[in-house]
């Protein structure tokens, strides 16, 4: 049979790496590795359609599927999940000592749509209250002007969102006192620079993070990865093809994490480190799959119709390609 030539597109991380390089194989297919930034190849799947396989954010592809838009189909897949209370930025000088205290504060964010705020707003508000009508959102870059929302938004109107001046930046206005709070995946370098006008809303965001998995057990889901509906069409064994060879990819990355013999990541106690995680965690600390991630998945549609980004509640099913309902993570 002869092996179909297909583009991948995602990030170069230990779990995608060995598929990008050839260690691990997609049966029946021939892959073209296509290693990238994610923002940049969300732009390119949404507007162009560049990439037979890719990375793809959770939040657009939810705004796709309310929307009807079915150029590609989502695996449940999660090359990339993130706690997020160390991404909650704050103006020293704004007042905000608690989470609480955010209610009719000017946020910033990137993007509304980005998966991070989805989450960062869905947690504040179940566990503080904070709802996404409380508080003013500004959307722009976060360290040059421009920016600006991947798709187009319409949101319900008790839901305030307006762009930053087009000359300003999220990172500055945040840091002279014209936003209260920021949303973002790395920090603002006025943070990273030491200003003192700039700090997180969670100082020990770390032991935020592991309380908050400990009570929702929920480890937040940031990208999937998604297949071009028609490769799918001419091919139906594709999916759980791609599936599995993303588990087997993950497997060969968790288990370097526990070689000591030679490191094979570049950081003492690795070994450890992780055996410290599995602790909190258990033994699958990554989790693919829809059975393994229902939970997780139910928030996230459960957050984006709270935020208008769907304009009805999704179900987890239609949110994933039906052959890989009952597929497992566990080789």
């Amino acid at each position: 049979m002869t092996k179909l030539a297909l583009s991948l597109a995602c990030t170069q991380t230990d779990r995608a790496a060995p598929i990008l390089d050839g260690r691990i194989a997609i049966s029946g297919c021939d892959v073209i590795p296509l290693p990238g930034v994610t923002q940049t190849i969300f732009r390119q799947v949404l507007d162009d359609k560049a990439f037979d396989i890719a990375e793809m954010s959770m939040s657009s592809h939810l705004i796709q599927v309310d929307r009807g838009v079915r150029d590609y189909v989502a695996l449940p897949i999660f090359l990339s999940r993130s706690f997020r209370h160390s991404a909650i930025y704050i103006n020293a000088n704004s007042g905000i000592k608690k989470p609480e205290d955010l209610r009719g504060c000017k946020f910033g964010v990137q993007q509304f749509q980005q998966t991070v705020g989805l989450w960062v707003r869905g947690m504040l508000a179940d566990e503080y209250g904070i709802r996404s009508q409380d508080v003013t959102w500004m959307n722009g870059g976060l360290e040059a002007p421009g920016g600006g929302e991947r798709l187009k938004l319409d949101l319900p109107e008790e839901i305030s969102l307006t762009p930053i001046p087009a000359t300003e930046t999220l990172n500055g206005m945040l840091a002279d006192g014209r936003l209260d709070a920021l949303i973002a995946t790395k920090p603002p370098s006025s943070f990273t620079s030491g200003d003192s006008r700039v700090a997180r809303l969670f100082p020990d965001y770390q032991s935020a993070e592991k309380d908050y998995f400990r009570k929702t057990r929920a480890f937040p889901i940031m990208h999937c990865v998604v297949v071009r509906q028609s490769l799918v069409d001419q091919h139906p064994w594709l999916p759980a093809e791609v599936f599995k060879a993303f588990v087997r990819a993950k497997a060969l990355a968790l288990d370097e994490m526990k070689q000591v013999n030679i490191l094979r990541l570049t950081l003492p106690w690795i070994a450890e480190t992780f055996a410290d995680v599995q602790n909190l965690m258990g033994g699958d600390i990554w989790n693919y799959g829809l059975k393994e991630s229902r939970h997780e998945i139910e928030h996230m549609l459960r957050y984006a119709h709270g935020d208008g980004l769907t304009g009805r509640h999704l179900t987890p099913e239609e949110v994933f390609h039906p052959s890989t309902f009952s597929l497992s993570d566990k080789i």
